[in-house]
């Protein structure tokens, strides 16, 4: 298992079945947020639920097909940032993450990204990270526009979250040279 220390206050660990339960209460805790722009909230109802998840998640890690991470701060989990999909031939990091509402504004989310693109640099030799938000997401928006993501285009009607239907933002980034 890896720890990577991101500043004082965070850092972000591969995420482990033994991180669930605290992981599901910080879900459950932020259900009605995070349900406006995720779409698997409804099928997790309990600790059990994310441990699965977290289970398969650890499967696709050792295949180098995604990461999953979860972020601390002040030893409290925070929330995941996760390569969702590390597609190796292209060497490209597709970028998800979400924070609970009381770890929001901190600056935590941004340094976090940061330190992910360089794992992504360093040990899958990513030369593309790309971050996809719901253009009514100014939230997740924020965090590709701090870090000088370009803006690469709209996908519309690009993922269906309950009844709504949201367009997209491509925000893709080069690899630091």
């Amino acid at each position: 298992m890896f720890i990577r220390q991101i500043n004082d206050r965070t850092k972000i660990s591969l995420s482990v079945p033994q991180y669930a339960d605290e992981l599901f209460a910080l879900t459950d805790k932020n259900r009605t947020m995070l349900r406006q722009w995720l779409p698997w909230l409804d099928h997790t109802k309990e600790p059990k639920d994310t441990r699965d998840f977290i289970t398969a998640q650890l499967s696709r890690f050792t295949e180098s097909k995604a990461l999953h991470t979860t972020i601390f701060y002040d030893d409290r989990i925070a929330g995941v940032l996760a390569f969702n999909t590390i597609d190796s031939q292209n060497r490209a990091g597709h970028i998800g993450y979400w924070l609970g509402s009381d770890f929001q504004g901190k600056g935590i989310m941004t340094e976090c990204v940061k330190d992910l693109m360089k794992i992504g640099e360093d040990f899958f030799s990513l030369e593309r990270f790309e971050i996809r938000c719901a253009v009514e997401n100014s939230k997740s928006r924020a965090i590709p526009e701090r870090l000088d993501f370009q803006n690469e285009g709209t996908i519309r009607r690009a993922e269906r979250v309950y009844e709504n239907w949201y367009d997209h933002i491509v925000y893709g980034k080069i690899k630091s040279c």
